[in-house]
Parts: C-alpha cells; sequence; structure tokens
C-alpha cells in the first residue's frame, strides 16, 4: 500500500517514519510513502498557501490552488460536478478509472517529493486502482479501528494535512472522498493525524506485524468468529475482542513490589485464562468505555457476565 502526505511541513514526519514498524514495513516495501511539500505547488515568490477567510473571522484558510495542483499532480481528478464527499468508503465516488499511480520511490524513502519529481513518475499502468483522498480535519468522521480496516485494502491513501482554520471547503467538495478526525479536539495541524492514520492502517496490512494473530487479538479487535489465525490443535487463550478493550497483560516476574500476577494466568489452563480475560475485557470495557458495549459482538455468557459485573459495582 502507498501512502501520500500533503502538508506545509513535510520534515514533521522524518524521525516518526524511521523507527518500528513503520520503518520494517517501508524496508520490506509492504508500505511506501510519499510526503509532499504543498509549498511546492505555489507560484509566487513568498511560496503563499493561505489566505483570510471570505466573510471575515480569525485565522487563515489552506487556499485551493495549490492543494487542487498538488492532488493532481498524483493523478487525482476532480469529481465531475463537485458533490460533496460521502461519509462512507461503500458509498464514496470511485477514483479507480483514469486512476494514476505514482511510482514507487526507493524503499524507505519517505522525504518530501517536488512536482517536477511526481509529473516524472506519475504513469499509467493500466491498473484499477483503488485510492482515497482523506481530508484530515476535525469536522470529519471519527477514526476508529473499524475506519482503519476499511483503509488497509486500498491501493493508495492520499491524506491532506490541514493547517491555520482549515482548507478551502472547495477542496473537500470537488477532490476528496472521506474527512476523518482522530478525535474530539482541535490540533494545530493534520500532521499528527496523519501519523495516526498511517500507523493504524499500515499495522493491518498483511505481513507488516510479525504476528498476524497480534492485530485480531488487542481493543476493537474483530469478534471470535472472524479470527482467521487459530492453529488446528492449539488451544486458544483468549477470545477476539468483539468491539471490546483488551484485557491486562502480565509479565515476569510473577510477584512485583508486593503484587503478584492473577494465578490464573500461571496455572496453563487455557479454558479458564480465556474465560478470566473475557471477563477482564468486559470490566475493563464498562469502566473505560461504556459506550462500546452497544455495538460489541456479545454472546448469552458475555451478557450474563456483564449483569454479573454490574451487580458487583
Amino acid at each position: 500500500m502507498r501512502f501520500e502526505i500533503v502538508t506545509i511541513f513535510p520534515g514533521f514526519f522524518a524521525g516518526f517514519f524511521e523507527h518500528g514498524i513503520v520503518r520494517r514495513a517501508q524496508a520490506e516495501r509492504l508500505v511506501t510513502i510519499g510526503v509532499h511539500d504543498l509549498r511546492a505547488f505555489t507560484h509566487d515568490r513568498h511560496r503563499t498557501v493561505d489566505d483570510r477567510p471570505f466573510g471575515g473571522g480569525e485565522g487563515m484558510v489552506l487556499k485551493p490552488e495549490p492543494l487542487a495542483e498538488a492532488l493532481e499532480a498524483l493523478g487525482i481528478e476532480s469529481k465531475a460536478g463537485g458533490s460533496l464527499c460521502s461519509p462512507t468508503l461503500a458509498t464514496e465516488t470511485s477514483r479507480e478509472d483514469g486512476a494514476r499511480k505514482v511510482v514507487e520511490a526507493a524503499a524507505g524513502n519517505a522525504g518530501p517529493s517536488t512536482p517536477a519529481a511526481e509529473a516524472a513518475s506519475a504513469q499509467d499502468d493500466g491498473t484499477r486502482a483503488k485510492t482515497r483522498v482523506i481530508l484530515l480535519s476535525a469536522q470529519g468522521r471519527r477514526f476508529t479501528q473499524a475506519v482503519a480496516r476499511e483503509l488497509a485494502v486500498l491501493d493508495r491513501a492520499i491524506l491532506i494535512c490541514g493547517r491555520y482554520e482549515g482548507v478551502d471547503e472547495r477542496i473537500n467538495e470537488l477532490y476528496c472522498d472521506m474527512e476523518l478526525s482522530i478525535g474530539d479536539y482541535v490540533l494545530s495541524g493534520g500532521e499528527l493525524a496523519a501519523a495516526v492514520v498511517l500507523d493504524a492502517t499500515m499495522r493491518l496490512i498483511p505481513g507488516v506485524l510479525g504476528n498476524e494473530a497480534s492485530g485480531e487479538f488487542e481493543s476493537f479487535g474483530v469478534p471470535d468468529a472472524s479470527i482467521t489465525s487459530d492453529l488446528e490443535g492449539v488451544p486458544r487463550s483468549q477470545h477476539g475482542a468483539g468491539g471490546l478493550l483488551d484485557y491486562p497483560h502480565y509479565t515476569r516476574p510473577a510477584d512485583f513490589r508486593g503484587l503478584r500476577a492473577p494465578e490464573v494466568l500461571l496455572n496453563g489452563d487455557h479454558q479458564q485464562i480465556r474465560q478470566w480475560r473475557r471477563e477482564q475485557q468486559l470490566r475493563k470495557t464498562l469502566a473505560n468505555r461504556p459506550d462500546l458495549l452497544e455495538q460489541a459482538a456479545l454472546n448469552a455468557e458475555d451478557r450474563r457476565l456483564l449483569d454479573q459485573i454490574r451487580r458487583q459495582r
């Protein structure tokens, strides 16, 4: 999968891409990343990317012209009629027709790109690429693990980093497939949000994690029915989260400063461990994110345990 990031601060991402799973995924060419300096698509001596908002008000707004040129250099054409973006991938305007993919740079190269370099490397390779243009915005749909799973099946995601008071809405209407917000708060810009979306999405791509099961048995993960990593004949000691939070984790030493790891985790009984972990998932979710219980995949035993936990509280 290829990620393209359009930003006025391309240097922001340098350290982030040089560590951990992101670096390894690039080295193995499971993921490629292009960072594009928005100021490279300006034509005035001051490389102006923003202007005052029509109608008055505080702050500045990112101008539409540089963003449009940046997106078109990446092979993104304006949507016919300029209809508003759909909030879900299922009903988005498809960018498969006429989409052009930017030829991947050398593995691990996530440096800023210039318009000339993009024009030279962009080509129509005859594929019907699955591409989405995403505006990072406090007004967007909330980014969740479920959205990350939707994005992880794409060929390419183009992330536009807003700044100042935001982006001229005509860019949203003419080029974007979706707006995403990583939470109910306001950041100084979309760079942090782009890094979050990239990291959460990338780790769901097959091969990125060292153990494929790591992406299934964790907070907000899929239910048991969707688990694909079971090994025949090996008893499993955990449930799929099914939208719940993860259970508590312990490691050596068994005793630490007077606190002992739960005995159930030390006895080797996979069934007992599995039951204990499920109960802890329910307890943790009820305590920290009770809103998740409304959409969680719960069976009759889960609901019985949940009722018992509520009575104990």
